[in-house]
């Protein structure tokens, strides 16, 4: 009679709670929310009271906005089929670029996420125009900007209509040029390669999870940093230089143009900074509205890496000059800035 001897077995292992960029995230917009005043106390400077005040409302204000907006993002990477969003569309390309505008608006997601939504698009078989009208709409026509826009801008909602004709526009344009104009070979050989979809069950709120988290690091940050941006710019920029932006109506667009390219900011929190630069008129702050979720330095980062360099070179200028265009058209045919 033979008795068996086992080994015992060794623990498994264990997880441990790791500080991620998420965690120092909300820590820094705690510390600056409870300890404004503990701070301008101790520098009692009128001008580092000023750059906490702005600094702290942009991010405060804009926050709810953000989150909302990554949790659609998430679920939209998780849970809706990019093949079911092109068995949509009309086959020609003319008909399918306004149809792809307005899926923007029912299908919501930020800049970063609004890439590779496109990338899928191309891959299953959807007109590049109609991916690349997609990308250019949804984070700029949907309700949570429209909503954060208007909560930015209260008694204008000449801004919120302009942005929204300016953005759509900016994108059918894009889409249609594209249509048009645009080649096969200028997207790199990787960016038509087919993407898998995420796995059924569990997997999916794996998606969904590590999409919103991502979402929510990379546009927080970029929160801050405009948040930042607008506190430094209401206080080091003399006030005559902003007079001076304000009364040449063209510079001003120029400038905020340049602005929103590379700022960066995430479309759910930059109508907040836009208002916080009140000495501005209106129609030069709308610019920044349409530009900066169309083309800035993230987003030009992000399509060369995902379409290519040759795709990036040709794209953005075009969107910028297209956006600028469609703001201040979209601006004087509401009255923005009257």
């Amino acid at each position: 009679m033979s008795t068996e001897v086992r080994e015992p077995q060794a623990p498994g292992p264990t997880r441990r709670f790791r500080i991620t960029s998420v965690e120092v995230l909300c820590v820094v917009l705690l510390l600056a929310l409870v300890g404004q005043a503990a701070f301008v106390r101790i520098l009692d400077v009128p001008a580092i009271r000023t750059g906490a005040t702005v600094f702290v409302a942009v991010c405060i204000q804009a926050l709810p906005f953000l989150v909302v907006g990554v949790l659609i993002s998430g679920a939209i990477a998780a849970f809706v089929s990019a093949d079911a969003l092109r068995r949509l569309l009309p086959r020609r390309a003319a008909l399918a670029v306004p149809v792809a505008g307005v899926a923007g608006v029912a299908l919501p997601t930020c800049e970063c996420a609004a890439v590779p939504v496109a990338r899928r698009l191309i891959a299953q078989g959807a007109p590049s125009a109609v991916a690349l009208t997609f990308l250019l709409a949804a984070p700029a026509v949907n309700p949570i900007v429209l909503v954060a826009t208007a909560v930015a801008f209260p008694g204008e909602p000449a801004m919120v209509a302009a942005r929204f004709l300016g953005s759509m526009a900016t994108a059918v344009v894009m889409g249609w040029l594209w249509a048009r104009f645009g080649k096969a070979q200028w997207f790199a050989e990787h960016a038509l390669r087919r993407l898998p979809e995420p796995a059924g069950g569990r997997s999916r709120w794996r998606v969904f999870a590590e999409t919103a988290r991502a979402d929510l690091v990379d546009a927080g940050g970029f929160l801050v940093i405009g948040g930042l941006a607008a506190a430094a710019l209401n206080v080091l920029v003399p006030r005559e230089w902003v007079n001076a932006v304000g009364d040449q109506i063209v510079l001003g667009i120029l400038v905020m143009a340049v602005l929103a390219v590379l700022l960066a900011l995430c479309s759910e929190a930059d109508a907040f900074v836009a208002a916080s630069l009140s000495a501005l008129p209106l129609l030069p702050r709308l610019v920044f509205l349409v530009v900066g979720p169309a083309v800035d330095v993230k987003l030009i980062s992000l399509q060369a890496g995902t379409f290519g360099r040759a795709f990036a070179v040709r794209f953005a200028p075009l969107t910028f000059v297209v956006a600028i265009a469609c703001a201040v058209l979209a601006g004087i045919a509401l009255g923005v800035g009257r």
